[in-house]
């Protein structure tokens, strides 16, 4: 019993497996996308490890993984990624990954923490739309949700992952010292902290143009910020790429998915029996 079981388990992960290739060669442009990410990760792995980056290796190997995330999502839960979201989920992984991280984008040039932070929070806006208006196109359910209810949902899911996301870097930043939340060279102080008082007066330090530590110049032309300033900036941007997309969503599903509108391009649907290419492959075997 125990034996058919297993041998049960052994065909069903393979019949998976076949599945996410089926998947992964379905729509020619996101396949294009993919092996040519997968490329270069690859390229970059290879590198990196003959550099001696262990870390950066790392995070190499975890983007191979991550890549395969849409199919794999697609193939378990039955559902239908249009082309252009699923390109933009395997391009924003490349980008935060292997540019940001590996090759240190996040420093070297400006805005780049800025645009993946906004892009995080449309994407991030469009998982939560669909997830609800998946649920809400259920026959099995009774009831029928407003167009402005998804969109807020949307919004309210996108802005809850950017917060943990959030939360995640200060957690990262107090216990292993990873600096996430970048800092910032700011020129004035304004805090009660420094009143003699006590009576929470507010107390101005402006034309902040050095600081000393331990009679060491840091050379920075200002004080530098803890992180606050890059935390707020990335829930601001993050609001933004939530806020248009909600307001997308909302016309789409006013319009309950019959006008063509530019969240067509974000929104997942139930896979038809001829997509289904799980179900097919079990259905063979």
């Amino acid at each position: 019993m125990n034996k058919k079981t297993r041998q049960e388990r052994k065909l069903e992960k393979k019949s998976f497996r076949n599945a996410v290739e089926q998947e992964l060669r379905e729509h020619k442009s996101s396949f294009l996308v993919f092996y040519t990410l997968r490329i270069l990760v690859m390229v970059t792995l290879v590198r990196q490890l003959m550099l001696g980056s262990y870390e950066s290796a790392f995070f190499c190997i975890m983007t191979l993984l991550l890549l395969y995330i849409p199919s794999w999502v697609q193939v378990r839960l039955h559902i239908e990624l249009p082309p252009t979201l699923e390109i933009i989920i395997l391009c924003f992984i490349f980008a935060a990954e292997i540019l940001g991280e590996v090759n240190a984008f996040y420093v070297k040039i400006p805005g780049w923490d800025t645009m993946l932070h906004t892009l995080n929070g449309f994407l991030s806006a469009a998982v939560g739309f669909s997830l609800v208006m998946l649920l809400n196109d259920d026959e099995r359910l009774t009831f029928d949700l407003s167009p402005l209810f998804l969109a807020l949902v949307a919004f309210c899911f996108s802005m809850t992952i950017g917060v943990l996301w959030e939360f995640f870097e200060f957690l990262m930043d107090m216990v292993f010292h990873s600096d996430m939340q970048k800092d910032t060279v700011i020129h004035g102080l304004y805090t009660v902290a420094l009143d003699p008082t006590l009576t929470n007066t507010v107390v101005a330090v402006p034309n902040i143009h050095e600081v000393v530590i331990n009679g060491q110049e840091l050379g920075l032309g200002g004080y530098l910020d803890i992180g606050l300033i890059d935390t707020m900036k990335d829930l601001l941007v993050n609001f933004i790429g939530a806020a248009v997309f909600s307001t997308i969503g909302y016309f789409y599903a006013a319009s309950k998915g019959k006008r063509q509108t530019a969240a067509t391009r974000f929104v997942p649907s139930k896979k038809t029996a001829e997509r289904d290419y799980w179900k097919q492959d079990q259905e063979n075997h």
